[in-house]
């Protein structure tokens, strides 16, 4: 399953945490070394939509906002789905810019643009019943008790720092700009979007209204791969290739797994649930719904070489 296969031409990446920053500031230097990794399957000739995570951020954006609201600076609490706009917003204005400084730099002639996209996810999702991702500032025990009978809002003690609330992470149904993202992908452009897993949406009598709720990066990234048709989804995280017996004298580095096999891994409870886990299963449902397609997972810096069939771990029928 290495060399031959590697002809696909529309791919849907997905940035993990270690391509961003924790600072605005530390972000925008960082992502520049991003922009070559990126650029550089762009020359390679494959059309590029890229998708990134938000969690440092929208996290500092909603911490910062209640902090102020609290202190009676004037500041509104700012609902959690407009974090997440925010986060997209200069998240994708830092990629569109350092990806359009690359390739300006390289003579590639082709336009980029990021724009905030809304996920919808079903009300109804059994996660609304039970919220684990802790959100937005710290408060004392008191100040919890006090915010949930007025908001109706979960709080829960965070590993001894002070209590926080908690949304749900429901999952995703349907990328709602996909076919504007299809579109631009059709002029030549480079295309930035669902940062963050998207703004989390659900609709209501036809009506769309956002919800605060955590969406899988990985997961909405398998779910547009697959609304726009891509060939290839590329999951890129902190190491080169996925393994199995992992910390064990046993480790092994799985080169290609087909979709059998993977199941069997996640069953055998091989991949850890907070880091390897989720990302396999976003790779196992764009490539069972998509018969012809593949997905890569690797390394940004060995994401060049993955593609060249030299390292990184494939999943396919």
């Amino acid at each position: 399953m290495r060399g031959h296969e590697l002809k696909t031409q529309k791919m849907v990446i997905a940035l993990g945490g270690n391509a961003l920053g924790k600072t605005p500031e530390e972000q925008l230097e960082l992502i520049k070394s991003t922009a070559k990794s990126i650029v550089d399957l762009i020359e390679s000739g494959y059309e590029v939509v890229v998708t990134h995570g938000n969690g440092p951020q929208v996290g500092m954006i909603k911490v910062a906002t209640d902090t102020s609201a609290q202190k009676g600076g004037g500041t509104p609490v700012i609902p959690f789905a407009e974090c997440g706009a925010m986060s997209q917003g200069y998240i994708g204005y830092h990629l569109q810019q350092a990806l359009q400084n690359e390739m300006n730099r390289r003579g590639i002639s082709k336009g980029c643009a990021a724009f905030a996209t809304q996920t919808l996810v079903d009300e109804a999702d059994p996660a609304f019943e039970n919220p684990t991702k802790p959100v937005g500032a710290f408060f004392t025990a008191e100040e919890a008790k006090q915010l949930a009978e007025e908001t109706g809002n979960k709080y829960v003690e965070d590993a001894g720092r002070g209590w926080r609330w908690v949304v749900a992470s429901p999952l995703p149904k349907r990328i709602v700009e996909a076919e504007i993202v299809e579109a631009m992908i059709a002029t030549g452009a480079v295309v930035i979007t669902a940062g963050g897993g998207g703004i989390p949406v659900v609709e209501r009598d036809g009506v769309l209204h956002g919800v605060p709720a955590v969406i899988d990066k990985d997961r909405s990234a398998a779910l547009l791969a697959h609304q726009v048709g891509a060939d290839l989804l590329v999951i890129l995280t902190a190491v080169d290739q996925v393994f199995i017996d992992y910390n064990k004298p046993t480790q092994k580095a799985v080169a290609k797994m087909n979709v059998a096999e993977a199941e069997k891994y996640c069953a055998e409870g091989q991949f850890a649930p907070g880091s390897m886990l989720p990302k396999v299963e976003a790779c196992l449902e764009f490539v069972k719904g998509n018969p012809e397609g593949k997905a890569l997972i690797t390394s940004l810096e060995q994401a060049k070489e993955a593609l060249a069939g030299n390292t990184g771990t494939y999943i396919a029928q």
